[in-house]
């Protein structure tokens, strides 16, 4: 089931990247809805599960919620990591005193110019590896059960479009080829299905299992707190933006009420 589900977060990967050509002034509805089921999914599910199935305590604190901080500062890391190496391309693109796509210039530059292809990629591919996860924490909660499984593959669908809108956006805002977008793009897409797969060869233990969903937990919070919402509300702090995001955490509150009956 894990993987059948795991094929629509592959056509809605190739969705969002699809959408990322062609969308102008709605981006920021789909980001706000995505933003409120992904911390919907969080607060509702992710944490009351993993807390249930690794309840055990480190030093005075459930070990679920250990990990889930430690999901979020790894995300957290990696994230600014991504950052200071972008930094460090654009100091030393800057020393050099030329810039191919500035001296060219290249559309896919950005405004205030020192993108580095190689940046786009390695961000493109960071996508890719957290879709992988993706497809394993899906296949984890089908193992849970049918209601976990509901709840996390609408997260893991919604978050896959952003994911694909993101990973055509990084790559050729760098400068990248449209091929070469296309082929992180579709890199991407097809993650989340390899990950799902590879849960078919092993069974989690139900203490190791939540241990996993709540350090999942806690990227999956970073990514909608520090990136899907704040890039929802960029350019577009509307009330119709907002209105997405607590309509994503009320329809997850729905998927979760309906599954616990």
């Amino acid at each position: 089931m894990a993987v059948i589900v795991a094929l629509g977060a592959f056509l809605m990967t190739l969705a969002g990247g699809w959408t990322a050509q062609r969308v102008t002034d709605r981006r920021h509805l789909v980001l706000g809805l995505a933003g409120g089921l992904m911390l919907g999914v969080v607060g509702l599910d992710l944490l009351p599960e993993a807390l249930e199935a690794a309840g055990d305590k480190v030093f005075g604190v459930p070990a679920a919620l250990l990990l889930f901080v430690g999901g979020f500062l790894v995300a957290h890391v990696v994230e600014r990591l991504l950052a200071v190496r972008q930094a460090a391309h654009g100091a030393a693109n800057g020393a050099g005193g030329h810039s191919h796509g500035h001296a060219h210039g290249d559309p896919g530059e950005a405004p205030h110019g020192g993108r580095v292809p190689q940046v786009g990629l390695t961000a493109a591919a960071a996508m890719v590896g957290h879709s992988l996860m993706d497809g394993v924490a899906l296949g984890a909660a089908f193992e849970v059960g049918g209601g976990m499984g509901t709840a996390v593959a609408l997260a893991v669908i919604t978050h896959d479009f952003a994911d694909g809108f993101n990973t055509y956006t990084l790559t050729s805002l760098y400068g990248n080829a449209r091929r070469k977008a296309l082929m992180m793009l579709f890199a991407d897409a097809l993650a989340p299905v390899v990950g799902a797969a590879s849960t078919l060869l092993f069974t989690l233990p139900e203490e190791p299992l939540g241990g996993y969903l709540g350090f999942f937990a806690g990227a999956l919070l970073y990514l909608a707190a520090a990136e899907i919402l704040p890039e929802a509300h960029h350019r577009h702090p509307a009330l119709s933006t907002l209105l997405c995001t607590v309509g994503g955490v009320l329809g997850i509150w729905l998927v979760v009420g309906i599954a616990a009956e």
